[in-house]
């Protein structure tokens, strides 16, 4: 009998808020053991469901019963929802296009580093034979970063949801994580533009006539944002209507780009990303491989036990991030 046939799955397995179901099954049972073998390509977690036969997506998926069949199985559901939640984080990611980088941490208190280079500093000065070496200073910002939880409440009961398919399900898990990556998204975009609460909000640039934003203004953001590189605008959708209103993006090439991917293209080379997560009459310019950290504690986190004793009434699903500036001067918000 195969290792991943032997294992006992119990709630234990949950205790550790810094590895998923999915990583603790990975340490007793390696994918690396399948090489070659007709369970290669699946993850520990899957090859459990494979023992189970439990088919959770697809026209002859299981209903949600069949993770209660046995203890060992019912042990599964929580990291069953918590996959399809991150399924859904995932294919709403605006976020991975804005940060720089992305820190996991284990526990609840982080403080970021910070370097703010002068104009002197950032001109990077011919050094002659035995002179000083101009520095680049770094250190740790003066107040930690705010991690904020985000979720949702998952009401139901086990009778309402034990008939139904689980590829149905799945779609409402999802959103969940649609939902919450969202919700992220608005927290990033708030430490844009006011700051992380170390002194660091963005510059303010004013478009050259209130109430419109032209092509014009566009190019005096890029320059503004020197020495960073301009490579990101986000924009709401007001500005994005005036974007695309501009004689300059409407040549040919970026005419069929947008008619056929949806995606516009910018004579700046920047990437557009349309977020409703900007309410004011302003879009933010930034160099997104300098501007914003993304801190993270832990994995998605889910009332485990709940969801195995089949009390699904009132499960929370969490996610616990914040977001800190790199460099202040890496980002501008134009007004207009």
């Amino acid at each position: 009998m195969a290792i991943y046939e032997n294992i006992s799955l119990e709630k234990g397995m949950y205790a550790n808020r810094d590895k998923s179901l999915t990583a603790v099954l990975e340490e007793l049972d390696p994918s690396v053991n399948y090489i070659g073998t007709s369970l290669e390509g699946l993850d520990a977690f899957s090859r459990q469901l494979k023992r189970f036969d439990i088919k959770v997506s697809g026209a002859a998926s299981d209903k949600v019963e069949k993770f209660f069949q046995t203890s060992d199985s019912a042990a599964l559901f929580p990291e069953y929802v918590s996959r399809a939640v991150k399924q859904g984080m995932q294919e709403a990611d605006v976020l991975s296009s804005i940060i720089a980088t992305k820190t996991n941490i284990s526990g609840m208190d982080y403080r970021s580093i910070t370097s703010t280079p002068s104009d002197e500093d950032k001109s990077l000065a011919v050094v002659n034979e035995g002179a000083f070496i101009p520095e680049t200073k770094v250190s740790t910002q003066e107040n930690l970063v705010k991690l904020k939880k985000r979720g949702r409440m998952l009401v139901s009961s086990y009778e309402a949801l034990r008939f139904q398919r689980l590829d149905l399900f799945t779609v409402t898990l999802k959103q969940i994580g649609a939902y919450i990556k969202r919700a992220q998204l608005k927290d990033a975009v708030d430490v844009l533009l006011n700051g992380d609460g170390n002194s660091n909000p963005c510059g303010s640039m004013a478009a050259a006539e209130a109430g419109k934003l032209t092509y014009a203004d566009l190019v005096s953001l890029w320059a503004g944002l020197s020495p960073y590189e301009l490579n990101t605008i986000l924009a709401p959708t007001s500005a994005m209507t005036k974007l695309l209103a501009a004689n300059e993006l409407k040549d040919s090439n970026a005419g069929q780009t947008f008619h056929g991917t949806g995606k516009m293209v910018t004579p700046l080379g920047a990437n557009l990303i349309h977020t409703q997560a900007i309410t004011d009459n302003l879009i933010i310019g930034m160099d997104k491989n300098c501007a914003l950290e993304m801190v993270v504690a832990g994995e998605i986190q889910t009332d485990y036990d709940k969801l195995i004793d089949r009390q699904l009434e009132r499960a929370a699903i969490t996610s616990v991030a914040g977001f800190a500036k790199i460099y202040k001067d890496a980002a501008k918000k134009l007004t207009y």
